[in-house]
């Protein structure tokens, strides 16, 4: 390969299912390991079409055998599918990666992709750039949980101590702070490269990283599979923006770590999947006080019931830390 053909942007296009495409807003692990991983973008190949949506990786250089053999990994349906791969020019490319990133207001918040973008007076602003990291705000899951955590807010609710399993880009830690300045804020995610994404983002909104009050501490954990996640505990909010079978796998264990009364905002699964994973949930000692669905995507807000006698929960045991491998922040 030529160095001017290794500067050059190219693109790979497969087909793919609408329940393949939604699957990969969350999905940065696959190429986690590439020193300029692609990005991804999906979209509708026929409007109101479950079947007909296509996949674009923009790659920086030509993409080789193993990239698109690992491309083709994360969309079964086109197993049979022959890729289209071609070279673009550069304003192309430019152009296409902007693509879909204009601001996102919910409730109070507003969140910018690009420094261009102005911000909105009257808001909590952020910038969060597009990453390898999911929740820019762009998607319904994260929108729904700033409209849920603003919600809270506006209706009185307190809290002094936030965990974000999950966190992805950071945003929701940041905004939870954002409502409640005093607090003491947790946020973890399974993938490296989204903790390192969060601090730059944190540094990039003038949020304050640390252990303290009114500081964010970044943690690099499965599920809640750290000391440090177990030490910070109970929680009085605890906010898992992941996926339903990751919600429902870990349900006992950050059950565990909020405090009888305590709250927890659920989002990342489907509508068809609610019940499910209310039914690990309540099955846990809490009950559901509030929901709010985007499109197909629901956000769930629980409450932990008080309980009392033998019943009474025991602190979390370090000894049953909860793991879900293989799934980060949705």
């Amino acid at each position: 390969m030529t160095d001017a053909a290794s500067a050059q942007s190219w693109k790979v296009t497969l087909p793919c299912t609408r329940m393949e495409a939604e699957a990969l807003e969350g999905d940065i692990a696959a190429f986690a390991m590439m020193d300029k991983p692609p990005v991804l973008m999906t979209s509708e190949a026929e409007p109101d079409s479950d079947e007909s949506w296509r996949l674009e990786a923009y790659f920086e250089g030509k993409p080789g055998t193993a990239a698109v053999k690992l491309l083709r990994t994360l969309v079964p349906s086109a197993r049979a599918a022959k890729p289209v791969i071609e070279q673009l020019a550069d304003q192309d490319w430019v152009t296409m990666s902007q693509q879909g990133l204009e601001p996102v207001t919910a409730g109070r918040f507003h969140v910018r992709n690009l420094t261009g973008d102005p911000e909105l007076p009257g808001h909590v602003n952020f910038l969060i750039g597009a990453s390898r990291a999911f929740g820019t705000g762009q998607h319904e899951t994260t929108s729904g949980c700033l409209m849920m955590l603003d919600r809270m807010r506006r209706v009185g609710m307190r809290f002094g101590n936030v965990a974000d399993i999950g966190t992805g880009t950071g945003l929701l830690a940041f905004a939870a702070l954002s409502l409640w300045p005093r607090a003491y804020a947790t946020a973890s995610d399974i993938d490296p490269v989204a903790v390192e994404i969060s601090a730059e983002n944190a540094r990039a909104n003038g949020v304050r990283l640390g252990t303290g009050a009114g500081r964010v501490g970044l943690f690099t954990a499965a599920g809640v599979d750290h000391p440090a996640l177990i030490r910070r505990a109970p929680y009085d909010l605890l906010i898992a923006n992941i996926l339903a079978g990751p919600l429902i796998e870990l349900a006992p264990s950050l059950c565990a770590l909020v405090e009888e009364g305590g709250t927890i905002v659920l989002a990342g699964l489907l509508r068809e999947q609610a019940d499910m994973v209310l039914a690990a949930y309540r099955a846990q000692g809490m009950r559901l006080a509030q929901r709010s669905d985007r499109g197909d995507w629901p956000t769930l807000r629980l409450r932990k019931r008080p309980q009392i006698g033998w019943k009474r929960p025991r602190r979390f045991d370090s000894a049953e830390r909860g793991e879900a491998w293989g799934f980060g922040s949705i």
